[in-house]
């Protein structure tokens, strides 16, 4: 083309057509078909000059002016798979060529491989200027322009959001509709996007948006922590697109183009009650473009996905994300953390007591986290005033006192004696409730260590004899020794306690 511009303008300039070619080198026949083309154009060399290459050669250069060898036609026509294999992790364009010539022995060298590899490339595909990889980068963003809905209730249009994500090498593309660009909305439906590719890529490549990203930087972005954990429970990376740098957004842009005409034509003309109803006619359309052909290659983005990108995604996890929410308590003195929407207590090591910890919470767990570090982990309970403790969490003075039942006291009384463990049960019976009793029974079985067994058993016999239940009832028989007295007389009475409450014996006289 920089030659046609050389010969209009030495013949605009008034030199011969035998100047021009020794100029040129152009073929004085070839001079003529140009200056003809130009004539019959009936444009100034001005008006031309200013036409793009492709332009230029449309009006200047016949398809007959340009046959292709046989040998080219057939690499070109090779191109579109070589192009596919290229998207592999590991394959390169020697590779390519040197499989290319093991066939065409006879085939272009590895320099013209690449340069006119390099000419197919940006003729299908013009704006792609970044190779990329099978299972390496998903890219994410939302549409500029809204799809809507009608609201049975009301009967109103309900604006509604557009996510859309691609993968890089096979550009299976995902759409959804969802309510808002919150991150409880947009984290679903990156989620939905990695089912729907049944796999996960080595990167997620969003768009600046809050939902994503906190604050953007060219070196280090602060990314949203619940996304954050949404990638690491899908074993994934963020990788932010740089602001500014249209490169790196060029795929997931064309997208968003490509489903206006392709989806957003087909569902304006319908009427949706609902977002599923929606989501359903967005589905039907979305197939129709991943099963579309590319242009200038003999298959599709689905067929491109199944061959090449598939098995080159990482699989997904067992279990789908369950969204987080977080807020801050301060560990009370009881060695507990309140959960304040639950009202419900959850434990923690007894050596955070009084820290301030972190809670992040969802619909079956509760984390607790001091200084990033996870220092708990319960199972959710929404019953309030409620306490949720793990044992290892307390002091020993404390685990042990939380470990008190009644079958606790009864064993423990039973490998004593029989008696003695139908004296505490007395004592347990006697109280509204167990708890009230648990002291007596520690006290009732502490005397174990200090006066032995055998006192012990000789106590609670007589007080089961007195049907006195309680501590000091065993305190004052080994007080007065009347455990060691084989059969009670007239005088082996308990005196009445002391008590300001207690009026006593004479009050009635």
């Amino acid at each position: 083309m920089i030659k046609i511009r050389q010969i209009l303008r030495l013949h605009t300039q008034g030199h011969g057509k035998l100047t021009i070619a020794v100029q040129t080198g152009v073929a004085r026949n070839t001079l003529k078909k140009y200056l003809a083309a130009f004539a019959a154009s009936g444009l100034t060399f001005d008006q031309i000059n200013v036409l793009s290459d492709k332009d230029l050669e449309d009006m200047f250069v016949k398809p007959d002016d340009k046959p292709l060898p046989e040998k080219l036609l057939t690499l070109f026509s090779l191109f579109p798979a070589i192009d596919k294999e290229l998207k592999k992790k590991g394959v390169t364009r020697q590779m390519l060529w040197q499989q290319y010539r093991q066939t065409h022995p006879n085939g272009l060298g590895l320099s013209q491989f690449k340069q006119y590899y390099a000419q197919w490339k940006a003729q299908v595909n013009p704006t792609m200027h970044l190779e990329h990889k099978a299972g390496d980068k998903l890219y994410i963003d939302f549409a500029g322009e809204k799809l809507h809905f009608t609201d049975p209730k009301t009967g109103q249009p309900q604006p509604v959001e557009v996510f859309v994500s691609i993968l890089g090498a096979s550009q299976l593309t995902y759409v959804e509709a969802v309510m808002s660009q919150q991150k409880e909305d947009f984290i679903a439906a990156c989620e939905n996007a990695l089912h729907y590719c049944q796999g996960v890529p080595a990167a997620l490549v969003p768009d600046n948006l809050k939902s994503a990203v906190i604050r953007s930087s060219k070196y280090e972005p602060t990314l949203n922590e619940t996304f954050a954990d949404f990638a690491s429970h899908y074993g994934t990376t963020i990788l932010p697109a740089r602001a500014f740098r249209p490169r790196d957004k060029a795929l997931v842009e064309n997208a968003v183009r490509l489903i206006y005409s392709r989806i957003y034509v087909k569902i304006r003309a319908g009427r949706y009650y609902g977002l599923t109803e929606l989501n359903v006619a967005i589905r039907e359309g979305l197939e129709a473009h991943n099963n579309a052909l590319l242009t200038g290659r003999n298959y599709s983005r689905r067929q491109q996905f199944e061959e090449i990108e598939r098995a080159a995604l990482m699989p997904l996890p067992p279990l789908r994300y369950e969204l987080k929410k977080q807020l801050f308590a301060t560990v009370a003195k009881n060695g507990h953390a309140v959960l304040s929407p639950d009202k419900h207590y959850y434990s923690v090591p007894y050596r955070f007591i009084g820290k301030k910890v972190k809670l992040l919470y969802s619909r079956h767990t509760v984390e607790i986290y001091y200084n990033y570090e996870r220092i708990a982990l319960h199972r959710r309970n929404r019953t309030a005033y409620r306490y949720t403790t793990e044992k290892e969490h307390l002091a020993s003075t404390h685990r042990f006192v939380s470990e008190w039942t009644p079958e606790r006291f009864a064993d423990w009384a039973a490998t004593i004696h029989e008696d003695v463990r139908l004296y505490v049960l007395k004592v347990l019976d006697r109280k509204q409730h167990p708890e009230q009793a648990y002291k007596s029974c520690m006290g009732i079985l502490g005397f174990a260590k200090k006066v032995g067994h055998e006192r012990l058993i000789k106590a609670c016999q007589r007080a089961l004899g007195y049907g006195a239940y309680n501590y000091k009832t065993i305190q004052k028989i080994l007080e007065l020794q009347l455990d060691q007295k084989d059969v009670p007389d007239e005088t082996d009475q308990l005196s009445m306690p002391l008590h300001d409450n207690i009026r006593g014996g004479g009050y009635y006289q």
